[in-house]
């Protein structure tokens, strides 16, 4: 299985997200500022990267882990996908989206226009974290949803 955690640009909430899932960060506190930063693709996205799809990692199961942005067309790219695999004949129902832009606060949003939209890295990056470290546990609990739906999946197998 391939789950993608998506959101707008691929740079924060999908980001944070998958790292829980693929155990970057940890289920059990906050992560602090540094440990946000040493992530792979957070907050370095760039504009014309939005749409590509990045592997995160494998988790315990061996589902393969990615984050990709989808802008506003969230809709439009999962049709794009979709229609794409049948085109090529790959099983579509081996692909699992999840999104995560449900999770994201004023601050990160302020924080990611800031950095990603407009250059301005700091003070846009710190507040993106700091966004993302209150709503952390949501994250947490969402990851968790997802594991536990492909715990049972396993289980069944």
């Amino acid at each position: 299985m391939k789950i993608f955690y998506y959101c707008y640009g691929s740079a924060h909430s999908s980001v944070v997200a998958a790292a829980i899932h693929t155990g970057y960060l940890p289920m059990d506190r906050i992560p602090e500022y540094k440990e946000f930063i040493k992530l792979p693709y957070y907050d370095k996205t760039k504009n014309n990267e939005i749409g590509t799809p990045f592997f995160m990692g494998k988790d315990e199961f061996e589902n393969e882990i990615f984050i990709i942005g989808m802008t506003n067309e969230r809709e439009l790219i999962k049709k794009i996908i979709i229609s794409y695999l049948k085109e090529c004949g790959i099983d579509h129902n081996q692909i699992y989206m999840v999104g995560t832009l449900q999770l994201v606060n004023l601050k990160t949003k302020i924080g990611g226009i800031l950095s990603r939209r407009l250059g301005l890295v700091f003070p846009g990056r710190p507040l993106t974290i700091k966004g993302i470290q209150e709503r952390y546990f949501d994250f947490v609990d969402l990851v968790k949803e997802v594991k536990k739906k492909f715990n049972e999946i396993n289980f069944l197998t």
